[in-house]
């Protein structure tokens, strides 16, 4: 679905490259956890997947096209939803009938199901609306163009408690096999039950790439009342305890997302070598 090869993106001539040698291959039928710090590069690997961006050198691809072309047939196949964003003064229903019609599988049905979920008021103009009720039409709306790659910039940013709930069920119960979702975010726990493949950058490079039951046959996550041991890569205090990581000994394990990226981010080059 995405294959990204040899990609090197700089702003200007006179910057050091953001990205350099970059290589990614995503299979749809897949939901993918982007992580990394502030200033990673997230958000502009995002823009350069859906064409918004083209790579200084490489190149990246999405269904066989270069999305930088910006052809009908590939634009009508993905959505893409920023974390900032601007509605127009206009009811839902007439940003449906203005937009629907750019995507030829485009669910009707599953909106309105999507819209009755979220409770979204529906005699309101969208730039009425909270903050968190505009992001979660967006979402409805994403979900409902029904496009082969979705690529999803902080999208629980915003919505309360009981609406991440109803996200990670409308993401889990929404999708088809053909689909390939990438969610950025620094809100693991909010996607964590949801994402199956984790990305993962470092000054400008994938310092992981790994499926859940890649990490958890490597791994074990469990909880402890010492940090100390002989086996134990990383460790975090929590109440109780401790969070620890361990080399898996056999069968697998959940995988905790957030303590993972912190034993990624700040853990030692042993405790790398198990995610390479």
């Amino acid at each position: 679905m995405v294959t990204i090869k040899d990609l090197k993106f700089s702003y200007s001539k006179k910057q050091q490259p953001l990205f350099q040698d970059l290589q990614c291959e995503l299979p749809s039928g897949s939901i993918v956890g982007l992580l990394g710090k502030n200033g990673a590069g997230k958000t502009t690997l995002l823009k350069l997947m859906i064409g918004l961006l083209q790579p200084t050198e490489g190149s990246v691809r999405i269904i066989g096209e270069q999305p930088w072309d910006r052809h009908p047939s590939l634009l009508q196949e993905v959505y893409f939803l920023p974390e900032e964003f601007h509605h127009p003064g206009i009811s839902i229903g007439n940003y449906v009938k203005a937009n629907s019609g750019f995507y030829p599988r485009f669910d009707e049905e599953l909106l309105q199901r999507l819209i009755t979920d979220f409770e979204l008021p529906d005699n309101k103009r969208l730039n009425q609306l909270s903050y968190g009720q505009k992001k979660k039409f967006l979402i409805s709306f994403a979900l409902s163009t029904k496009c082969r790659l979705l690529v999803l910039d902080e999208p629980t940013n915003g919505l309360d408690i009981p609406s991440k709930s109803i996200f990670r069920k409308v993401m889990a119960g929404s999708l088809d096999e053909d689909q390939l979702v990438i969610i950025s975010t620094h809100q693991v726990r909010d996607v964590e039950n949801l994402i199956d493949r984790v990305l993962m950058l470092e000054k400008g490079k994938f310092i992981m790439q790994k499926s859940l039951f890649e990490i958890s046959s490597n791994l074990q996550f469990a909880t402890a009342t010492s940090p100390e041991g002989e086996n134990v890569l990383y460790h975090e205090m929590v109440p109780g305890g401790y969070k620890v990581i361990r080399p898996q000994t056999g069968g697998s394990s959940s995988v905790d997302i957030e303590l993972l990226f912190n034993a990624i981010s700040n853990g030692t080059e042993k405790m790398r070598e198990y995610v390479k």
